[in-house]
């Protein structure tokens, strides 16, 4: 499907993450190329920004207090008249596992990227939604081919991986994938002590003992 939308207008654009320093950055990394109408930190603040605004694109984060992105979308395509709303969402999240693609996907969500995008590459990313295209990060396609093609089982939440909160799910992966307590705080706007208590939470709720116990848990779950 390709836009016919006149050039020169931007286009319209929500921004739901739960880190103020992370919209904050997303909002400078657009500059004018877009015009964002509002943000959201949660589930029910999303839910009624993209309702109120109406907006062409969703920047929508996978891990979100209230139930996360994917309870987003599916809370608003039951809201009166979102069916012939032209909104669309793009999720764009730290996590790069194929759960978290393929479970965004199925939600709803017409393209995924990760938070290493360039402004530029994602400003052509929210066109190219707006405009009715899928849209993936490279990796990132490959899960979603890999999953409708049946190469990959996508089964329910692994009952141990359900046990964690979706901070430490996001804590957990950055680890086990070799990030210091603070390049996880860096890269989640949070303290290295928080970072620290998550990790303490995460090996007790999986009964692990240590960092390499949890690299191998995570890589035979295939969640890195």
């Amino acid at each position: 499907m390709t836009s016919t939308r006149p050039t020169g207008i931007p286009h319209t654009v929500v921004i739901v993450d739960d880190h103020a320093m992370f919209r904050a950055g997303v909002r400078a990394e657009l500059g004018g190329s877009v015009t964002v109408l509002a943000e959201a930190a949660d589930v029910d603040e999303a839910v009624a920004a993209v309702t109120a605004h109406a907006p062409e694109v969703v920047l929508l984060d996978v891990h979100l207090p209230g139930g996360g992105g994917a309870e987003v979308m599916r809370r608003y395509a039951a809201t009166p008249g979102s069916g012939s709303s032209p909104t669309r969402f793009l999720a764009l999240s730290v996590s790069d596992a194929a759960e978290d693609v393929i479970g965004t996907i199925r939600a709803g969500a017409r393209g995924y990227v990760t938070k290493t995008i360039t402004g530029p590459e994602l400003v052509a990313a929210i066109a190219r939604v707006a405009s009715g295209d899928a849209v993936f990060s490279p990796r990132l396609a490959g899960f979603v081919l890999d999953a409708f093609a049946g190469t990959i089982e996508v089964a329910a939440v692994d009952e141990d991986l359900d046990r964690l909160t979706e901070r430490e799910r996001e804590v957990m992966r950055l680890i086990a994938r070799g990030y210091s307590y603070r390049e996880v705080g860096a890269e989640l706007f949070i303290s290295t002590k928080t970072v620290e208590t998550h990790m303490s939470s995460v090996l007790r709720k999986l009964q692990l003992s240590s960092r390499h116990e949890l690299t191998r848990w995570a890589s035979d779950r295939r969640l890195l």
